[in-house]
């Protein structure tokens, strides 16, 4: 594992649009648009970028990005990059939807340093391989170094038993987006 750098963005980006193109997540943020999926994914790498990690794999199949929200700051940057989330993804329409989804996430984060897991993938055609294996474990060791609990949600619930081999624990699951929403952290 290594960590990336811009060269890698588009390389990441794919992987990450190949493997959450029918998540039930990211479609209640995106839809179902290839465009507006890859924009989410550029968004989120660029964020990441800026306030976390971005790690892929030695082969260039797997990736991970993590963000700690305690070092988001409002810079005219990342409200560049908000105001191209919305006009490219979101839409404006979607504001009020997209805000509540976030607020309600943020209500269940803890009151400390954290290392927040906003995306792992593996490129489907390398899936069941152990890639993922590898680049949680590395997440999951770089916080550990750091101090820092892993927390992270998803909606694949085929992916709990894997999270959970990997001592992340269910705190609370919720249906407000229409769909089992998970959310999980190291034990």
């Amino acid at each position: 594992m290594r960590k990336a750098t811009q060269k890698d963005r588009s390389k990441i980006v794919d992987i990450l649009l190949k493997s959450f193109r029918k998540n039930k997540s990211v479609n209640y943020i995106a839809g179902e648009k290839e465009k507006k999926i890859r924009y989410l994914m550029e968004y989120s790498f660029d964020s990441c970028m800026d306030t976390g990690e971005v790690f892929i794999s030695d082969d260039g199949y797997a990736c991970a990005m993590i963000q700690f929200q305690d070092r988001k700051k409002f810079t005219l940057k990342s409200t560049y990059l908000d105001i191209k989330l919305i006009l490219k993804t979101i839409g404006i329409g979607n504001i009020p939807k997209a805000l509540g989804r976030e607020s309600f996430i943020k209500k269940h984060y803890p009151n400390e340093p954290f290392t927040y897991l906003w995306f792992v993938g593996v490129s489907p055609e390398r899936q069941g391989n152990g890639s993922g294996s590898k680049m949680l474990k590395h997440v999951l060791d770089y916080s550990e170094r750091l101090n820092r609990p892993v927390y992270l949600e998803t909606s694949t619930e085929s992916n709990l038993p894997w999270y959970q081999k990997h001592g992340l624990e269910i705190y609370t699951v919720s249906d407000r987006f229409g769909f089992p929403f998970y959310f999980l952290k190291t034990a």
